[in-house]
């Protein structure tokens, strides 16, 4: 694969990762908060478009059938995770497993309570990678967040290591010397909608 093709994003999905209750909401499922008049889960899937991502897997979980018939999410594969009250570990690994049999070659993996990280981040991130052994995850004020992208001779590894809310973070600390950090502080802000509080940084 060449490098000009991977950048393209011609070769990487994108991990929507969209199945959190939002327990510290009151119940309120992350996907389902509005957003400038619409479902948040909407706003994620065109940052990820916008940012040079032309397939997009969004991982379902609290209310999936409301999220559907609500969401406008035509173009995207949609994987139900049944397990998702377990945690965040087990949407990344319902979304690596949905590649199985695509052509994918990376995975670009991104969560939908960010609502500050815009297509620029994702640009950045995207635009790092060079083939299937590329780890690269955007950081803010040299601190490793998101997006992250896999190349797919990790996705075994961070499946393995996947668990509860830890997401990659294990396996992204066992591998650190090979992580390419790409800043966006400039370009983005990294904060979570988890809590009344945060929704401020809605509109």
């Amino acid at each position: 694969m060449t490098t000009r093709k991977t950048t393209e994003g011609a070769g990487v999905v994108a991990l929507l990762l969209a199945a959190g209750g939002g327990r510290r909401l009151g119940g309120r499922p992350k996907a389902l908060l509005p957003h400038r008049g619409r479902p948040l889960v909407e706003h994620a899937v065109r940052v990820l478009r916008e940012g040079g991502c032309t397939r997009v897997h969004v991982v379902l979980g609290a209310r999936s059938e409301e999220v559907r018939a609500r969401a406008e999410l035509t173009g995207c594969v949609l994987v139900d995770n049944p397990a998702w009250e377990q945690g965040m570990g087990t949407s990344l690994r319902a979304g690596l497993a949905s590649l199985a049999g695509t052509d994918a070659q990376a995975a670009l993996v991104s969560l939908v309570d960010q609502p500050g990280i815009g297509p620029q981040a994702v640009a950045r991130v995207l635009g790092a990678c060079a083939d299937e052994q590329s780890l690269v995850s955007a950081a803010y004020d040299g601190v490793r967040g998101h997006p992250v992208l896999f190349g797919a001779a990790h996705w075994a590894g961070v499946a393995a290591t996947a668990t509860g809310d830890q997401g990659a973070r294990v396996y992204l600390k066992e591998h650190g010397p090979s992580l390419t950090l790409v800043e966006c502080a400039d370009v983005a802000r990294p904060f979570d909608i988890d809590t009344e509080a945060d929704l401020v940084h809605l509109e």
